[in-house]
């Protein structure tokens, strides 16, 4: 099944023509066995973490920031706009030191908690069950919740699926109702603990994966149509033997998806910051989000022999740049910046998921509000949208979209001897019909042209948007919020199926048949 290729040119006679500006070619065409490009692949993940609640989403109800139940009005608008199709709370490590009964009830009489895992810092419980599935409700969105394995029970996580999802008369189900709710939210997908490999326990994958089975079986389907989606916690990048384990160990009948986790990390002990960066740390970061192409294709290979049916989803449920935070702020509140670097990590790792879209159903970027690469930053009352979140924004037009077919001829971007593909591609035809082609331009210095075969697909003319800035390391700031955001493109020519542009260096750009 053909679904993208990439031909890497590699040679010294390919340098010396890309030298000369050739074009890259780039076929696009109709593929052979049609494929859905989930839209929550396009998901966010909202821990407890920092400012990403507390003073992020979440501001209390008598503050004067204009908020519905103290979630702030203005990030629902924004992330409404974005179509977010989940939310994945609350964690994370947090998760598995969360106990949900702890955060329902009257406010006053919630007890504390102690957040271990990120500054250790004090909550009151504030924002519980009930905040997370009406904030879910006021952005039209699905709630993905990671449940409590590392220090919970089966049956507290039991009870969480009653409390949420049973809508006759069961105890959870009237503790909801005393609580102020009458109908259940329905949470379809849930999360089998988190990074059981390391903060959801350090267990070994083939403990885990008894774990899973135990878990798994007292969640009640009750109410879902279709049942519950549940997620094994995955392995972390190239640990392929955690996958093995998983698949081998867990029927599928109980499994419908497994996470992968995997950042764009240069070096663990010295991440670096995430704005005073050179191009050598720029093209390393490349490096790391270029190998979640081959990440997803090993762990594919592995689901593959275990379920040749494709019944069990890859989900990619935590992604993104991870720097250094920023200078004068808590080390655990892991609060960075956004430049066009993490607009370079969102619009290539994206066309990875959406052309892995057979296997790949689900991803959350990391993280939605102040922490991580997030798509919006906040400052008290001030809100601003990073690049990220402009990305976010362009390729929306996939959502739910039928994959379309690509070849390409990238170019190389290189660097101190090493070289990387210099363009990412991905395209697909929603459900009107037309046709949207995004491409990234990894290059920190060099435009690339580009001829685009489109012949039998587009009958209608081309429209094109285009981010990009003057430096790697421009970012948007409370004082210039607009500094970074698209802007229509029109440097390209588009007669009898053939399209041609150049791709400005750090670019990003999305093609829209009108």
């Amino acid at each position: 099944m053909l679904r993208f290729t990439l031909v890497y040119l590699l040679t010294l006679g390919c340098l010396s023509s890309f030298g000369q500006q050739s074009a890259t070619n780039i076929r696009v065409f109709e593929p052979d066995q049609p494929e859905t490009i989930s839209r929550h692949i396009y998901g966010h993940f909202a821990e407890h973490l920092g400012r990403c609640i507390y003073d992020g989403f979440y501001v209390g109800e008598g503050s004067p920031v204009p908020n519905t139940a103290g979630i702030r009005n203005d990030i629902v608008d924004a992330l409404r706009a974005l179509e977010i199709p989940n939310l994945r709370w609350p964690g994370g490590c947090f998760a598995d030191t969360y106990h949900w009964k702890d955060g329902i009830g009257p406010k006053a009489d919630r007890p504390t908690i102690v957040n271990t895992w990120w500054g250790g810092v004090t909550e009151d419980n504030s924002f519980g069950t009930h905040d997370f599935l009406n904030l879910c409700e006021l952005l039209e969105t699905e709630p993905y919740i990671s449940g409590n394995v590392g220090s919970g029970t089966v049956q507290e996580l039991a009870d969480w699926v009653q409390y949420t999802n049973f809508d006759g008369k069961s105890p959870m189900s009237d503790l909801r109702r005393e609580n102020g709710r009458d109908k259940p939210w329905k949470v379809k997908y849930w999360g089998i603990g988190n990074e059981a490999w390391g903060c959801g326990g350090h267990m070994r994958p083939e403990y885990y994966a008894d774990i899973y089975r135990k878990y798994a079986t007292f969640l009640s389907d009750s109410g879902i149509e279709g049942g519950l989606y549940k997620i094994a916690s995955g392995a972390s990048d190239d640990d392929y033997n955690w996958t093995e384990v998983l698949m081998k160990n867990i029927p599928h009948d109980m499994l419908q998806g497994v996470a992968l986790h995997h950042y764009s990390v240069i070096d663990w002990s010295d991440k670096g910051s995430s704005v005073d960066f050179d191009e050598s740390e720029y093209f390393q970061t490349m490096q790391r989000s270029w190998l979640m192409e081959e990440l997803i294709e090993k762990h594919t290979a592995i689901m593959d022999r275990y379920d040749p049916q494709g019944r069990v989803d890859l989900v990619v449920d935590e992604w993104g740049g991870w720097y250094d935070v920023v200078d004068g702020t808590n080390p655990g509140f892991l609060f960075q910046q956004n430049t066009m670097r993490d607009a370079m990590i969102a619009g290539l790792v994206l066309n990875i998921f959406n052309n892995h879209a057979d296997r790949v159903k689900m991803a959350n970027l990391a993280q939605t509000v102040n922490v991580l690469q997030a798509v919006i930053l906040t400052d008290e009352e001030k809100m601003l949208l990073t690049p990220t979140y402009h990305v976010m924004h362009m390729y929306k037009v996939h959502q739910d979209a039928t994959l379309l077919d690509t070849e390409v001829e990238s170019p190389v971007y290189a660097l101190d001897g090493e070289d990387l593909p210099a363009i990412s591609v991905s395209a697909s035809r929603d459900d009107q019909g037309k046709v949207h082609i995004s491409l990234v331009n990894i290059d920190a210095s060099r435009s690339h042209p580009v001829s685009l075969n489109l012949k039998g697909l587009v009958s209608g003319d081309m429209d094109a948007a285009i981010l990009r800035s003057g430096n790697l390391q421009d970012h948007n700031t409370f004082d210039n919020p607009e500094k970074i955001k698209p802007v229509s493109f029109r440097d390209f020519r588009f007669r009898n199926g053939m399209l041609t542009a150049s791709l400005p260096p750090f670019s990003v750009l999305v093609f829209s048949e009108n």
